[in-house]
């Protein structure tokens, strides 16, 4: 299972205070050295990572560069020009402080913007909801990859084992008695389980993040069809007490040690 670590928490850093203090591409080059994919988003509002900043990553990096991106005419003008390894379409709303929900598969002009970046040979991921209507229709609208949002099952286990309910970043939805709440995650990780099979059945990669943590990874480590994690947040967040190097080395030490439990 490989490791792509989202370095857009460090550009909102950098962004914070309009200078280039901390260097975008010296983190990649870190992410390139310890994981195995440099992903980021560029937003149409440009809010973090810049246009120059995925200029310089395919430039200077030889990591694969998984660029994710909303169906977006001049976001996809630029993924056609600069060729990063793969384009992640994903669902994008200009108030929303993180990425909330699987794509629209129905979106209009989504597959003409698959074929687009087919054409030159970039692969194509779909950031979808665990669904098994989801999963057929990627497929059918030849995508190479899929993506599962992984935050509903983030937040319920986050409200079930840390105190997350008892702080201002509690959810209303959430409030619910732990057996709920258990009963919740549970049919949450049977449905990934049961979509990460249907997607490797009809031969489409499989990856999952959104959420993924030190304490709630190791549930999706073990689900054999998933070949490869995007985690941003939770990464740069560790890095903050122990350094990139070692919270990239701490993840995929997580990774390797659960997906040998199978």
């Amino acid at each position: 299972m490989l490791l792509g670590v989202n370095i857009d928490h460090i550009a909102v850093l950098r962004q914070a205070r309009m200078v280039n203090d901390p260097d975008l591409l010296e983190a990649a080059f870190i992410v390139a050295k310890f994981g195995d994919q440099i992903t980021l988003h560029v937003r149409e509002d440009r809010r973090h990572t810049q246009d120059f900043d995925l200029k310089n990553l395919i430039h200077f990096c030889k990591s694969p560069i998984n660029l994710e991106c909303a169906i977006n005419e001049e976001i996809l003008n630029l993924a056609l020009t600069l060729k990063p390894s793969r384009v992640t379409l994903v669902p994008e709303k200009r108030e929303e402080l993180t990425t909330e929900g699987g794509l629209n598969l129905n979106h209009p002009d989504l597959k003409k913007s698959i074929q687009r970046l087919k054409n030159e040979n970039i692969e194509v991921s779909l950031f979808i909801n665990p669904k098994l209507n989801d999963i057929e229709k990627s497929y059918e609208l030849n995508a190479d990859f899929v993506e599962f949002h992984t935050g509903l099952y983030a937040n319920l286990h986050n409200a079930l084992f840390t105190n997350i309910s008892h702080t201002a970043f509690a959810l209303k939805e959430l409030q619910m008695d732990r057996k709920k709440l258990q009963n919740h995650l549970e049919e949450e990780l049977k449905e990934l389980k049961l979509c990460a099979k249907k997607g490797a059945e009809l031969g489409l990669k499989v990856a999952a993040g959104h959420g993924l943590n030190y304490k709630n990874v190791k549930e999706i480590v073990k689900i054999n069809e998933i070949c490869e994690l995007n985690i941003g947040q939770s990464i740069i967040a560790r890095s903050v007490f122990v350094g990139l190097k070692k919270a990239i080395l701490e993840m995929k030490a997580l990774i390797d040690e659960n997906k040998n439990c199978n």
